[in-house]
């Protein structure tokens, strides 16, 4: 494992193969919940957007938890990529596909990853420079649906999100995926809610466990390193 600011903060994500997607109602324990997930091994976060917050979160995640790789998520304007390269994010994330807001990114040097659907939408991401292909919401698809889009389009690089758990994440990892997004299932309502960190904790440690047995098993072509276009 990469130690923290050692490489690109995506082959880090690729090589972990898990970011935790946190979606918050109050950033209030923002911090805590960045910890728990650390210490539960799951070290790449991204910070939705969507969290009252977000952006002061993440400048605090990166100056008080430096073993984290932080990003943004729910990206989906220029004045979106500013407010994050300013509070720090190390990597972007949409939910959708924004040719002008992608090209922003990438002109600053900020690695992005752009929300996909169908075949067309991640071809094209691709096409325009995208390291990393979000598809989602996966929950939706499925993991048979990551193998059927690489057969023919085995250049592209997936992190299916949505519906991503310690029970599906090896499924999704056998079809093809080079990293997961796991959101709810790690970051449950009910734990944000009543503070219960050590739950956080916990499943971050099966996540991580279930797929580092999954690597082992893996062929020696699926863990080499990832470079980067």
């Amino acid at each position: 494992m990469n130690t923290p600011g050692s490489a690109n903060p995506l082959t880090r994500l690729i090589e972990e193969k898990v970011v935790a997607v946190v979606r918050l109602p109050s950033s209030r324990n923002g911090l805590d919940i960045a910890q728990a997930l650390v210490d539960g091994g799951i070290s790449t976060i991204e910070i939705t957007l969507t969290t009252p917050g977000a952006t002061s979160l993440i400048a605090r995640i990166r100056e008080e938890i430096p073993t984290a790789t932080v990003g943004a998520g729910s990206v989906l304007t220029c004045d979106d990529v500013d407010h994050c390269a300013a509070a720090g994010a190390q990597f972007l994330v949409s939910p959708v596909l924004e040719p002008d807001v992608l090209r922003y990114a990438l002109d600053r040097n900020l690695p992005f990853c752009p929300g996909t659907f169908t075949p067309t939408e991640a071809n094209e991401a691709w096409r325009l420079g995208a390291p990393l292909v979000k598809i989602f919401p996966a929950g939706r698809l499925g993991p048979k649906y990551i193998a059927d889009l690489k057969a023919p389009l085995p250049s592209l690089r997936l992190m299916p999100t949505g519906g991503v758990t310690a029970e599906t994440v090896v499924d999704f990892l056998k079809a093809g995926a080079d990293a997961v997004g796991a959101g709810s299932w790690l970051t449950p309502s009910a734990a944000v809610a009543s503070g219960d960190f050590d739950q956080i904790r916990d499943r971050a440690t099966q996540l991580r466990q279930t797929v580092e047995r999954f690597d082992v098993r893996a062929p020696a072509a699926r863990r080499k390193p990832y470079g980067f276009r």
